[in-house]
């Protein structure tokens, strides 16, 4: 009955499609949640930590862990917005923008490899159970 289940089968999938794209971004010094964060940046124009947490889905705390990360690692540079000094705003360095066009083929080679698996009427199919299972969850996650 186990493999049968849908909760089985959700995370087997989720965990060998994270897995796949973990092991190309590692090469690269890149996480997941890092390499979120600088889409979230830098193809979303989301500079704001609250807007970051909310694009990738987890919460504040988690975001901000991962920035002061990020900014150790010379990713990322935090600072204060203008007319509000309360404000925080994320700068991509250079090191996160030459991670950012790395990343960009392997997180695309990923995709296409799950994607190629189904039809595109499967996949808007699939993508539409999905979002039907999501709603009504809290949707921020401690992690991803």
């Amino acid at each position: 009955r186990l493999h049968r289940s849908l909760g089985y089968q959700l995370t087997l999938t989720a965990r060998m499609q994270e897995r796949r794209l973990d092991e190309q971004l590692k090469t690269i010094g890149l996480t997941r949640i890092t390499w979120c964060i600088l889409l979230a940046v830098l193809n979303e124009g989301l500079p704001n930590p609250s807007d970051i947490a909310r694009f990738v889905g987890i919460d504040r705390t988690a975001t901000s862990r991962a920035l002061r990360q990020m900014e150790a690692d010379g990713m990322i540079r935090r600072t204060t917005g203008k007319g509000d000094g309360r404000t925080t705003l994320v700068v991509v360095t250079d090191k996160g923008y030459d991670l950012h066009r790395q990343a960009t083929p392997m997180a695309r080679d990923n995709a296409e490899h799950w994607q190629g698996k189904l039809t595109e009427a499967e996949t808007k199919e699939f993508c539409r159970l999905m979002g039907k299972l999501r709603e009504g969850e809290d949707a921020a996650l401690k992690r991803l």
